[in-house]
């Protein structure tokens, strides 16, 4: 198949599929004489597993770094990743049948426990992000809840105009020159409160994405900015080895 059809197949876009042969992540086996690319079934089979670790958060280099690996065993990494699907959907359906308690509460229909009205939340633990640690590893920064916490009102309005600026951006490569200039002003600003090493940046733009509340508030001023960031981040941590 050609990059289009497989974009469509997969409900990418084709600068996402370029981006993958352009880093070395999903490099199609075959090219036409005229240049164009040619992707084969163990292309589409990659490509799906390539998915499945950006739908758990993964980084795109740690992708790279987990699928190349020669102990990589892509049943185990389908299993797993069902098992963190089924947990998610059971959470989700407790919080479904807490909103039609609620609904049916506020019709005066039933009786709802206080207790009741948060059946399904648990913000204590990220199951997926832990399982998805214990198999492949964590370079998260986990001092980055503490940090934040502390913010003052000036750099509180600093980090705002930061993401409002990398929300502006997001559509473009997380690689492109705009990209990679919003987000080093982002590098710039966490080290005028923190102490943030290229690497600790890399982890802190995980976390991101491995922490709905981190993606949830984040994402608030542009869907997909969290792991836009993410993978900006990435990138220019690669750029500064």
């Amino acid at each position: 198949m050609k990059v289009k059809e497989v974009a469509d197949l997969a409900g990418i876009s084709v600068r996402t599929l370029h981006h993958y042969d352009e880093i070395g992540l999903l490099v199609p086996k075959e090219t036409t004489e005229a240049g164009y690319r040619l992707y084969t079934q163990d292309d589409v089979e990659l490509l799906q597993q390539i998915l499945f670790f950006r739908e758990l958060g993964f980084p795109l280099k740690r992708i790279k770094e987990i699928i190349d690996d020669p102990s990589f065993d892509r049943e185990e990494a389908l299993r797993m990743h069902r098992s963190i699907l089924l947990e998610q959907r059971s959470r989700l359906n407790r919080m479904i049948m807490t909103i039609d308690k609620t609904i049916q509460h506020a019709k005066g229909e039933i009786q709802m426990a206080d207790k009741e009205r948060f059946e399904g939340f648990d913000f204590s633990r990220n199951p997926y992000e832990e399982e998805a640690r214990k198999r492949w590893g964590d370079t998260a920064v986990d001092q980055a809840n503490a940090k934040a916490a502390h913010m003052t009102k000036e750099q509180q309005d600093a980090f705002h105009q930061v993401y409002v600026n990398l929300a502006a951006v997001r559509h473009l490569a997380p690689a492109s020159e705009e990209a990679q200039t919003a987000i080093t002003a982002w590098y710039v600003l966490l080290n005028e409160w923190g102490n943030y090493s290229p690497e600790a940046f890399r982890g802190l733009g995980q976390m991101y994405v491995a922490d709905e509340r981190f993606t949830n508030n984040i994402d608030q001023f542009g869907e997909g900015l969290a792991q836009f960031m993410c993978d900006a981040m990435g990138i220019y941590a690669d750029n500064q080895s």
